[in-house]
């Protein structure tokens, strides 16, 4: 029988993990060049006791590859978690450093695709390959209740992970749906600078992601 210890060990990669030569080749790259960067897996980070899972691409090559931490030192992280500590599911300064004592409140962070990947685009048997981490990342959260997913390609991997064809579960930006297990997944255009810069989203849009999140939370007994 497979326990929540299990799976939470189940959940993270090794820090030497070999599944994807490509992302082996451009990690040993990175280490070459930039040896005091992260430069490994980068491991969920938040609350083991969540009720709310975001999940992200990959890391970015100057932000979690390089600081250890999902969405931190990137344009990304300042939206994110911004947003976060203004919805109450973060506590702490945001500085964009994993040592700056932020934490994450009845949430937790984590990627579809564990190691930065060449021009931040991990192609679909990398994916693939890192799903079975996503899939033991949902079920060793006990509480879990609602998944947002950034962007078209976490929502994808979410889905595959969870055994739901993408058909039944189409992604659009606000867009909510049932799941196995009592989990609700919620998507949300990804808050990156050039989907900010486009004007794709908003702050105000990706707000109102996390007001339904709120929203859905208040359904269940706490």
């Amino acid at each position: 029988m497979t326990t929540r210890r299990d799976l939470e060990a189940l959940a993270e990669p090794p820090m030497d993990c070999a599944l994807c030569p490509r992302l082996v080749a451009f990690r040993e790259q990175n280490q070459a060049s930039s040896p005091e960067w992260f430069n490994a897996p980068v491991p969920s980070f938040g609350d083991s006791g969540a009720r709310v899972l975001i999940v992200g691409l990959a890391p970015g090559l100057q932000g979690a590859n390089r600081t250890g931490r999902p969405f931190t030192g990137d344009y990304a992280g300042d939206l994110l978690y911004g947003t976060l500590i203004h919805f109450g599911f973060a506590r702490g300064p945001y500085l964009a450093d994993p040592g700056d004592g932020l934490q994450l409140v009845d949430c937790m962070i984590t990627n579809a695709v564990r190691c930065v990947p060449p021009q931040n685009k991990p192609t679909g048997a990398e994916a693939k390959a890192c799903r079975a981490f996503l899939r033991a990342r949902v079920e060793a959260l006990a509480e879990l209740r609602i998944i947002v997913a950034l962007g078209r390609v976490a929502h994808d991997n979410v889905a595959t992970a969870l055994g739901v064809k993408k058909s039944a579960v189409p992604f659009g930006h606000g867009a909510k749906h049932e799941l196995p297990g009592r989990l609700t997944l919620i998507d949300s255009y990804h808050c990156s600078r050039y989907n900010t810069n486009t004007g794709r989203l908003t702050a105000e849009m990706f707000e109102a992601v996390f007001h339904a999140v709120q929203d859905e939370l208040g359904k269940f007994k706490t």
